[in-house]
């Protein structure tokens, strides 16, 4: 289902627009007036849901099959998870509700929240691009933060979210752009939740880690720049693991696949604004878009470091 707005008073038709946006479940109240208002905002594999219902709603729900952030705004939400185990979230908490992979239960309380969702698979792709972490499956162990400074720095990466991609039309649209939100965010939501993950590459990363793996991944990067690459398929193209390709990348340039890969697009993003000038249609945001930079003014901030001009200087001469 994509971007939506929902608004009824009708339980029935509740209940299946969540099986159509959710997943299979089955609802339920005990109070005659049942308003429900939902507005999704989708972004790739990324789903941002504004949620308010005006009463008290039981549900019972099969396993969602996503991640899913719930930042409570007002009401409660009492939810019973598939260990028995129970919690309470109200206005002011950030937490993970209905996990992925098993069956939830609960009572939404007359809330307002928002939802923020992605593919779990996201995790485990991010852990491998994180030094210190591993490159086995991820799973987040516990539904609540590890800290308050967590929180507000998760809280940041969804604001930034929605101010600099969801509300930017040019950011919208590209497909580099959504490719690095998703990993930002579930890299956010890395730092802030309780996960498996775990350090360190093997023997044989270590021994792979040589200037030939760098040399692959270098001409991989600079042949897929302008596509959503992400460090997993910068190794494969290198015939390596990920932790190898981290490490040739750290001995051999003291840097890292994906900070390399932001230089050649940056790289990209001066040629373009090099060809076009200012009747060809392009803007700086446009062509910072083009080449996965949602925000302008860190993109402006960036280039000049690079050129020592600003990107509309470019663009107009």
């Amino acid at each position: 289902m994509d971007t939506f707005v929902f608004d009824s008073e009708d339980l029935d038709a509740t209940e299946a627009m969540l099986n159509a946006a959710y997943t299979k479940m089955r609802i339920g109240s005990s109070q005659g007036r049942t308003r429900t208002k939902v507005a999704r905002d989708v972004l790739g594999t990324i789903s941002v849901d504004q949620l308010e219902l005006g009463f008290d709603m039981a549900y019972r729900a099969d396993p969602l099959g996503r991640v899913c952030l719930c930042d409570m705004e007002s009401g409660a939400i009492e939810e019973t998870f598939a260990d028995g185990s129970t919690d309470t979230f109200v206005s002011g908490d950030l937490a993970l509700i209905a996990p992925p992979d098993e069956p939830y239960s609960g009572v939404v309380r007359g809330a307002r929240y928002r939802l923020t969702m992605f593919d779990p698979a996201l995790l485990t792709q991010v852990a491998a691009a994180i030094p210190g972490r591993g490159a086995g499956l991820v799973r987040l162990t516990h539904h609540r933060p590890v800290s308050d400074t967590a929180v507000a720095e998760l809280r940041q990466v969804i604001r930034w979210l929605h101010q600099h991609v969801l509300d930017v039309p040019e950011a919208r649209e590209s497909p580099l752009i959504a490719a690095s939100a998703g990993q930002c965010l579930a890299a956010g939501v890395l730092q802030a939740f309780p996960n498996n993950a775990s350090p360190n590459p093997t023997v044989v990363d270590r021994r792979d880690a040589h200037p030939d793996t760098l040399r692959r991944a270098i001409a991989y990067i600079e042949a897929h720049a302008n596509e959503p690459i992400t460090v997993a398929d910068i190794a494969a193209g290198a015939y390596v693991t990920i932790r190898a390709v981290q490490l040739a990348f750290r001995r051999h340039l003291d840097s890292t696949p994906m900070s390399y890969l932001r230089k050649v697009r940056l790289a990209g993003a001066h040629e373009q604004l090099r060809a076009n000038g200012p009747g060809s249609g392009h803007t700086v945001t446009s062509v910072a878009a083009d080449w996965g930079f949602a925000h302008p003014g860190r993109f402006a901030s960036a280039y000049r470091e690079a050129y020592g001009v600003l990107p509309q200087t470019t663009l107009h001469n």
